[in-house]
């Protein structure tokens, strides 16, 4: 396929120096500060919860990176444009179901998100993509099989429900102007990949690499937060809380809610804690909630959302999200 792509500009232009913003330096000091207090002895709880998080998430965290980079150098804005930028019905369809096939957590997927938006992605499809992608994937499929037996396909389907109602959703608050506009991209029509055989190995690494580290820049300092805040939750709260307090009823559901918002757990990591509720709990609705609900009002998330597209975006994101699953949540209590 011949004609100009935004992605050639790349080709030609010189070596960009790669600059490291000021927050991302004070939050890597905060947190390799704290992770080397954490080996006093007073604090061994704390250094425990620390590298059981770390252990569960650096994976996730530079996979999403490098697949960032690789978007980010390979694919052509148009290309994406095309899939996931048009205002069609099916480009949610598509996106929900790229995200079925990503295997990659929550914490990984937080920066392909960003990532497919900057190349062209619609916001209603990059929600719709961040909804589907840690629940409804094919390893963590298999992970909650485990643990739930045939009712974890109900949990998918309600996952990839609720990532599909809301992309419409969100496609009619960017129609009415209630949320910000999605990018506009030039060259839509017409765009060429890269050549094969013009490929050297030394620039394909120094470009993936490149990509992957302005979305760090981006993206990792929310991230090391999110982990620090976990850390101590997982250290200093008792876990007997969750048990007692996360009940099948409205109330119990409600700070199932409050606590996944506040949890920065990946999905892989979840999944066990879903799992331990149901197992204390009995309740169907619960592990739903807490599964559902650590994408949806994520802090980490709201926060990227809020700095990268727009705080209106960010805002509606619980609002439409939050009622569907404390829904579906009490009809798994009702009914499963």
């Amino acid at each position: 396929m011949n004609g100009p792509t935004s992605s050639c500009k790349h080709c030609h232009a010189e070596p960009e120096k790669i600059s490291v913003s000021m927050n991302l330096k004070i939050t890597s000091f905060v947190f390799v500060s704290v992770f080397l207090l954490s080996f006093l002895p007073f604090l061994s709880a704390l250094n425990t919860s620390l590298i059981s998080y770390i252990k569960m998430v650096w994976w996730a965290v530079l996979l999403g990176f490098l697949i960032g980079g690789l978007i980010e150098y390979f694919i052509p804005e148009g290309f994406i444009y095309e899939h996931l930028g048009q205002k069609r019905k099916r480009t949610i369809i598509t996106a929900t179901l790229i995200g079925f096939l990503m295997s990659a957590c929550s914490h990984g997927i937080l920066a392909i998100s960003m990532q497919l938006y900057k190349k062209g992605a619609s916001i209603p499809a990059v929600i719709a993509f961040l909804l589907a992608s840690p629940w409804a994937n094919l390893p963590v499929t298999i992970l909650l099989f485990g643990f739930f037996g045939w009712k974890a396909f109900v949990f998918i389907g309600a996952a990839m429900l609720i990532a599909i109602t809301t992309g419409y959703i969100f496609m009619w608050l960017e129609k009415t102007g209630l949320i910000e506009r999605s990018k506009k991209i030039d060259d839509k029509e017409s765009y060429s990949w890269r050549p094969l055989g013009s490929l050297k190995f030394r620039d394909v690494v120094a470009g993936v690499l490149k990509g992957a580290f302005s979305l760090a820049d981006m993206l990792l300092w929310w991230l090391l937060v999110g982990l620090l805040i976990a850390a101590f939750i997982g250290a200093f709260v008792p876990a007997h809380i969750f048990s007692q307090f996360l009940g099948p009823t409205l109330t119990g559901l409600l700070l199932t809610l409050l606590f996944a918002t506040v949890i920065e757990v990946c999905s892989e990591g979840s999944a066990p804690v879903a799992f331990e509720i149901f197992s204390k709990t009995g309740a169907m609705g619960n592990p739903f909630v807490f599964l559902m609900a650590g994408v949806a009002t994520d802090y980490t998330e709201i926060g990227l959302i809020w700095t990268t597209i727009g705080k209106k975006t960010a805002i509606w994101l619980p609002i439409v999200t939050v009622p569907q699953i404390i829904i579906l949540g009490i009809l798994f209590n009702l009914f499963l």
